[in-house]
C-alpha cells in the first residue's frame, strides 16, 4: 500500500525524542493527571502549523523553539484546534517557522486515567493482603494504573505523533506516592523527592528508538519475583521480573521460569542478543487483550501470566507458557524491527504466534504443541478464512483507527499458519537464518513484508516472494480435490468457501501449494513437490496408502474420494497426530460446504470411539488430546447447527455419548501422582463432553463433587476439573447450582476461577436464568473484559442464544453500547461471539435489520463475519438435515 493511500499526519516535522513528565495524579474522583511533553523535532518543511495526535486530552499550551543557524527562537501556539473524529490537534503559530534540524515542541496537557483499558487507565481489584495506604480505592475496589497503547492509544495518554514508522527515543518520569511503585520500559535512573510530602518522582533511562505504541508505564502497589538469564548480555545476566499487586507475586513464578529461558532461546535462534537491560512482566487486573509486548515492560491479563500450583486449572500452564513466549518474541519481531504501517500487522502477530509455539515446543517437547496448533490455531484460521467476509493477511488500512478490527484470527492464526507452511518447506534452520538477517538489516527501524521475503529468498536461494504473494495478499485459501486413477492421482485446486457457492470471479487465484505427499509406507519421507497449476496429475502413487499435506503444514483443505477417506480413517494408526486432526477437520468443513457429506464425517469420527485403546499400544494418551479436541469441536459445531431440530439434536447427542464414553471411562476421574499435563487435559475434556451428552455416571459423580464442594470441602473438586464439574452442575442443577457458581465467582481468590465460573454460568437451561445471568454479566460485579467470555458461553448453548440476542436488541442503547463502546475492540469481540452461532436465515435478517441504520464504525467487519457465518450454517442445515436424520436412524442413534 503506497503512503499516498494512507491517511497519515503531515510530514512537516519528524519526532526524534519525547521527554514526558506526568504529575498531579488524582487517585480518586475524576482520576485526572497533568503532563508535560517536550518533543525534539526535525522540521522537514516550513509551515505555520503542526498537526499531531490527541484523544480525550486537553492541551493547555504549546511552545515551539528552533535552532536555526545557531540562533534559538521560540513562539507559542496562538491557536489549538481539535479534530475529534480524526483524533488530531492542530497547533497554529502566527509566523511560519523555518526548516531546522533541531527544534523542540513543549506541550502542557491534562489527561484522565480512564476505565476503558486503553491509554493510561485504571484497573480495579480486590487485594488479597493489606495494601499500601496511598492505594486508590472506593467502597468495593482498589486500583492500579497501567498503559495500553497499541494500536492507536498513546494519543490518549500524551500528545504525540502516533504512527508506527515515526520512531523516537523516550525519556519518562512520573510523580507518585512514596509507598507505591512506578515501572516503565527502562530501568529507574533516579528517584527524587516530590513536590509535596509523601510523593516521589521516579525517572527512567532513555529508551532505544521505538514506536509510540510500545511505550509503557505503570503505577501501583507492586511486588515481584526475580530470576536472571543464564546467558550473559554485555557481560551481565539480565534481571527478569514478574510484577503483581501485593500478595500475588508467588503466582508469577511459573511465568518467570519460562521468561528467562525464552529470552535466552530467542537470543540464540535470532542471533541477536535481547537489546534492553531488563525484562519486566506485569499482571494487570483489567486488560482488553491477552497481553501487550511493550518493550521491556510487557503487560498481561492475570490469567495469561499468573498460575497457582494449588488452585489453578492445569490447562492454564499451557496458556501462560505460550503467551509469555509470544510477547517475548515481539521484543525482536515488532519492537526491534517494526512493520512500516498497520496493513502489515500480520508481520508482528503472525510471526510471534508461530515462533511463540516454537519456543514452547523447545521448552516442553512432551506437550506435542504442534498438534495443539493444528487443532486450535490452524482450524480456527480456516473457519474465518472460509467466508466471503474474510480479508487478506496483509489488509489495506487507510486510517490507523481501522486497524483494531484486524487484530483477528487472520492476522494471528492464518499469518502464523502460512509462516509454518513456509518454514516447513524451507527448513526451520534456513527460515530462522533468513529471519535473523532480516532483523539485523532493519533493527531500530521499520520494514515491509517484501523485506522479509527478500531476506528469506537470499537465505534459501528460492523466490519466496513469488510463491508466498498469493497467500499474503489474496483472500481465502484452496481446497485440493483428488481423483484417483490406476497408479496416479489428479489434483485440482479451487477456492474453498463454507457456503459451497464459489463464483468463477472468486476462484481466479492459483496458489503455490506444497503437497507434502507420502505414498506407500506411511513412515516414508514426504515429497516436497508443489501444486502450481489449477490442475495437475501426480504419477507413481502407491494405492495401498497415500496421504497429502503431511502433518498438516499446508494451509489448505483436502477432499479425498469417499473410499479413500474411509481407508485413511481405518489406517489412522499410521498417521501422525496432526494428520488425524486434519482428516477430521477437513471432513467436517467439506460436509458443511457440500463438497463432502455429514454422513461421511460422522462415519469417520465414529471410528475414533476406541481411539484411546487403539493408540495405547504404540503411544501415550497424551498424543490424542488434540485429536479429541478436534473431534469434539467439529461435532459440537454440527450439533449447534442442527440444534433446533429436536429429533436430529437427540440423535446427535446419543451419537456423541456413544463416541466419548469408552475413552471417558478409561481415563477416569483420578489424577495420578506426577501425571503428565496432557492426560489431565484429556480427562477434563472428556468428562465435560460426556456429562453434557448425558453420561449418567459422569453426571452423578459431578453432582456429588459439586455438593461436597458447596458444603465446604474445598478439595472435593480437583482444580483442573472445576470447569467440567461446574458446567455439568449448572446444566443439570437449575437455580440452586446457578446461585452456587455465582457465589463462587464473587468469593474465589483463584486467578482463573472467575473465568471458569462465568463460562460455566452460561450453561443455564431456562430463559429466566439466562436473563438473570445477562443482568449479572452487565452489572458492576463483572469486569468489562470478561463480558464476552460469558456471552460466548450463552451463545454456544442452544437453549439460551436466542435470549442473548433479545437482550442485545432490548438493551443496545441503555447497556451494550454505553458499557462496551469505550473500547471498540471489546464491543466488536462481544458481537462476534454473541451472534455467530445462529443457523437461521430469519435471525440473520433480524440482525441485518437491527444494525442497518446504526453507526457501525469500529464493528462493521465483525457484523460482516457474523452474517457470512450464519448464512453458511443456515444453508448447511437446509441442505443436509434429511441426510443427517437418515444416517442417524440407519445407525441406531434415533
Amino acid at each position: 500500500m503506497a503512503s499516498s493511500d494512507r491517511d497519515v499526519l503531515p510530514d512537516t516535522v519528524k519526532p526524534t525524542n519525547y521527554d514526558i513528565k506526568i504529575h498531579d495524579l488524582e487517585l480518586g474522583g475524576k482520576f485526572s493527571y497533568q503532563g508535560r511533553v517536550k518533543i525534539a523535532l526535525e522540521i522537514k518543511k516550513s509551515a505555520k502549523e503542526i498537526v499531531l495526535n490527541t484523544n480525550q486530552l486537553v492541551i493547555h499550551g504549546a511552545e515551539l523553539s528552533t535552532e536555526h543557524t545557531k540562533m534559538e527562537s521560540s513562539a507559542k501556539a496562538s491557536n489549538i484546534s481539535y479534530d475529534t473524529d480524526a483524533q488530531r490537534a492542530t497547533l497554529s503559530f502566527d509566523q511560519e517557522f523555518p526548516k531546522a534540524s533541531k527544534a523542540w515542541l513543549d506541550i502542557t496537557f491534562q489527561g484522565t486515567m480512564n476505565n476503558l483499558m486503553a491509554g493510561f487507565y485504571r484497573s480495579r481489584y480486590k487485594p488479597v493482603v493489606e495494601p499500601a495506604k496511598s492505594v486508590a480505592r472506593d467502597d468495593e475496589y482498589h486500583y492500579m494504573f497501567s498503559t495500553q497503547f497499541e494500536s492507536c492509544d498513546a494519543r490518549r495518554a500524551f500528545p504525540c505523533f502516533d504512527e508506527p514508522n515515526l520512531k523516537a527515543t523516550f525519556d519518562f518520569e512520573i510523580e507518585i506516592p512514596e509507598d507505591q511503585v512506578a515501572l516503565s520500559n527502562m530501568p529507574e535512573k533516579e528517584v527524587k523527592k516530590g513536590s509535596k510530602d509523601g510523593l516521589k518522582i521516579v525517572a527512567f533511562d532513555t529508551t532505544p528508538v521505538m514506536s509510540t505504541y510500545l511505550l509503557a508505564w505503570a503505577v501501583g502497589d507492586f511486588e515481584y519475583v526475580e530470576d536472571f538469564t543464564k546467558r550473559k548480555y554485555n557481560g551481565k545476566n539480565l534481571p527478569v521480573r514478574v510484577y503483581t499487586t501485593r500478595g500475588l507475586k508467588e503466582q508469577g513464578r511459573y511465568a518467570l521460569e519460562h521468561s528467562h529461558k525464552t529470552v535466552d532461546y530467542f537470543s540464540e535462534i535470532f542471533r541477536i542478543d535481547y537489546p534492553l537491560p531488563k525484562v519486566d512482566l506485569l499482571a494487570c487486573h483489567e486488560f482488553s487483550h491477552g497481553a501487550m509486548e511493550n518493550w521491556g515492560l510487557i503487560t498481561y491479563r492475570t490469567t495469561a501470566v499468573l498460575f497457582d500450583e494449588k488452585q489453578s486449572d492445569q490447562r492454564y500452564k499451557n496458556r501462560v507458557a505460550y503467551v509469555v513466549a509470544h510477547e517475548l518474541a515481539h521484543q525482536w519481531f515488532g519492537n526491534l524491527v517494526t512493520m512500516d504501517w498497520w496493513s502489515e500487522l500480520w508481520l508482528n502477530e503472525g510471526f510471534a504466534t508461530w515462533v511463540g509455539w516454537l519456543a514452547v515446543d523447545h521448552l516442553h517437547p512432551e506437550w506435542n504443541v504442534w498438534a495443539q496448533f493444528v487443532s486450535e490455531s490452524l482450524q480456527t484460521a480456516f473457519q474465518l478464512d472460509s467466508i466471503r467476509n474474510s480479508h487478506p493477511i496483509e489488509v489495506p488500512v487507510r486510517n490507523a483507527l481501522e486497524v483494531d478490527q484486524i487484530f483477528d484470527h487472520i492476522s494471528y492464526l492464518k499469518g502464523s499458519s502460512v509462516i509454518r507452511m513456509l518454514s516447513a518447506h524451507l527448513g526451520n534452520e534456513t527460515f530462522l537464518l533468513g529471519v535473523s538477517n532480516y532483523l539485523k538489516a532493519h533493527k531500530f527501524s521499520n520494514a515491509t513484508t517484501n523485506d522479509l521475503w527478500s531476506a528469506l529468498s537470499e537465505a534459501s536461494g528460492k523466490d519466496v516472494n513469488k510463491f508466498m504473494d498469493p497467500w499474503i495478499r489474496r483472500i481465502g485459501f484452496p481446497v485440493v480435490t483428488l481423483a484417483e486413477e490406476p497408479g496416479q492421482i489428479g489434483a485440482r485446486q479451487s477456492r474453498f468457501l463454507l457456503t459451497g457457492d464459489v463464483k468463477p470471479e472468486e476462484d481466479e487465484t492459483t496458489w503455490w501449494i506444497p503437497l507434502g505427499l507420502k505414498s506407500g509406507a506411511a513412515n516414508s519421507e514426504a515429497k516436497t513437490t508443489a501444486l502450481t497449476e489449477k490442475h495437475e496429475t501426480i504419477r507413481d502413487i502407491d494405492e495401498s496408502f497415500y496421504k497429502i499435506n503431511t502433518d498438516q503444514t499446508g494451509f489448505y483443505r483436502t477432499n479425498y474420494p469417499p473410499a479413500r477417506l474411509t481407508k485413511l480413517g481405518e489406517a489412522r494408526a499410521q498417521l501422525s497426530t496432526e494428520d488425524r486432526i486434519g482428516l477430521v477437520g477437513d471432513a467436517a468443513a467439506l460436509a458443511q460446504s457440500g463438497d463432502g457429506t455429514t454422513a461421511a464425517f460422522l462415519a469417520l469420527i465414529e471410528l475414533f470411539k476406541d481411539e484411546s485403546e487403539y493408540l495405547q499400544v504404540n503411544s501415550s494418551l497424551t498424543n490424542i488430546v488434540s485429536v479429541w479436541q478436534q473431534i469434539i469441536t467439529a461435532l459440537g459445531n454440527v450439533r449447534s447447527i442442527f440444534s433446533e431440530d429436536s429429533e436430529i439434536s437427540a440423535g446427535l447427542k446419543n451419537f456423541a455419548l456413544k463416541l466419548v464414553t469408552p475413552a471417558t471411562d478409561k481415563v477416569g476421574w483420578k489424577f495420578a501422582h506426577e501425571e503428565d499435563l496432557l492426560t489431565g487435559q484429556l480427562r477434563a475434556l472428556l468428562i465435560s463432553n460426556a456429562g453434557l451428552s448425558g453420561h449418567k455416571g459422569v453426571i452423578e459423580e459431578a453432582q456429588r463433587q459439586f455438593a461436597a464442594f458447596n458444603s465446604g470441602d474445598a478439595n472435593a473438586i480437583h482444580p483442573s476439573l472445576r470447569a467440567p464439574v461446574f458446567r455439568i452442575a449448572v446444566t443439570e442443577g437449575g437455580q440452586d447450582a446457578y446461585e452456587a457458581v455465582k457465589k463462587f465467582y464473587s468469593t474465589t481468590a483463584s486467578i482463573d476461577g472467575k473465568e471458569i465460573a462465568l463460562q460455566s454460568l452460561g450453561r443455564v437451561q431456562s430463559p429466566e436464568l439466562a436473563k438473570a445471568y445477562l443482568n449479572f454479566l452487565f452489572s458492576p460485579s463483572v469486569a468489562v473484559q470478561d463480558v464476552h467470555s460469558g456471552a460466548a458461553s450463552l451463545a454456544a448453548n442452544a437453549e439460551t442464544r436466542g435470549e442473548l440476542w433479545n437482550y442485545i436488541k432490548t438493551n443496545w442503547d441503555s447497556k451494550i453500547l454505553p458499557d462496551l463502546s469505550g473500547n471498540m475492540v471489546v464491543l466488536e469481540r462481544f458481537l462476534r461471539m454473541s451472534l455467530a452461532k445462529f443457523a437461521s436465515f430469519e435471525v440473520k435478517k433480524d440482525i441485518d435489520t437491527f444494525f442497518e441504520k446504526k453507526d457501525q464504525k469500529g464493528y462493521d467487519r465483525g457484523l460482516g463475519v457474523v452474517a457470512d457465518t450464519i448464512t453458511g450454517a443456515a444453508k448447511y442445515k437446509e441442505r443436509d438435515a434429511g441426510n443427517v436424520k437418515e444416517w442417524l436412524g440407519a445407525h441406531g442413534y434415533l
